[in-house]
């Protein structure tokens, strides 16, 4: 691997250009891509001339840089949660039609929640979910289901870090985010009223594997007040279809 003068591969300063892109910087200046990839603006700036070549970087209208189409064909091809989307999509549109709101499937990345899909309604609650997004494991209904049934390293972590608070409802107690915990693995149902936004509940169950391993979150965004608890039962019924539809897909690709 080609390396700087500085020691550095190229490899390792490309992960850096991409890295740079997020849910809030989908598109950024040339300048703004060398400071949030610490690379000197000519390096960037000749690795960004390079990836638009070959289609894994873009310009936009405003000569922006944006990630390519090349590159999000390579990654969808790849993506390891692609059976996962097969499985759950159906089922979360017929989910939606019931709730109206904002229904998501998010998944465990190192110590947040990553959201993998997301339905929503021109007229729905506010949400501050976006697809590859993520949010801290305690501050969500889905990060507190998949840190429920997590590794009990992971847990011990977040519970002896900064529990940052999103809203005042945020739980930044570690002690109640344990018996939180508790109770989401003993009802199998995380309901979290203003955690993220206070104008919203947002309420997940576990989507398992075959075996009953825990693989994803369900989670709906819905106001909060008091009709919010009618979504539970077909969130339940939900993540059960998806659970049963992923184990299937999953046992029949072994058996092929």
């Amino acid at each position: 691997m080609a390396r700087s003068s500085s020691g550095e591969s190229l490899l390792s300063r490309v992960v850096r250009i991409y890295e740079a892109f997020g849910p809030e910087h989908r598109a950024v200046t040339l300048s703004e891509l060398a400071q949030r990839s610490d690379l000197p603006l000519a390096t960037a700036s000749r690795l960004v001339n390079e990836l638009i070549d070959y289609g894994w970087l873009r310009r936009d209208a405003q000569r922006r840089v944006c990630v390519g189409v090349r590159m999000w064909e390579l990654a969808s091809r790849a993506a390891p949660t692609l059976g996962l989307h097969d499985a759950a999509y159906p089922i979360m549109a017929d989910l939606h039609a019931v709730v109206g709101h904002h229904v998501q499937l998010g998944v465990l990345q190192d110590r947040e929640v990553l959201y993998i899909e997301r339905l929503s309604a021109p007229q729905a609650v506010r949400n501050q979910v976006r697809v590859a997004g993520r949010l801290p494991l305690h501050a969500t209904s889905s990060g507190l289901v998949l840190l429920a049934h997590g590794p009990r390293e992971l847990q011990e972590s977040v519970l002896s870090g900064p529990l940052r608070a999103l809203t005042p409802y945020t739980i930044t107690s570690p002690d109640l985010l344990r018996t939180t915990l508790g109770e989401i693995r003993r009802t199998g149902l995380a309901y979290c009223p203003g955690f993220v936004d206070e104008c919203a509940t947002g309420i997940a169950v576990p989507v398992r594997a075959a075996g009953g391993r825990i693989v994803a979150a369900l989670s709906v965004v819905v106001p909060n007040d008091a009709s919010a608890r009618t979504a539970v039962p077909a969130l339940h019924a939900a993540g059960r279809g998806i659970s049963r539809m992923f184990g299937g897909i999953a046992q029949t690709r072994v058996i092929a």
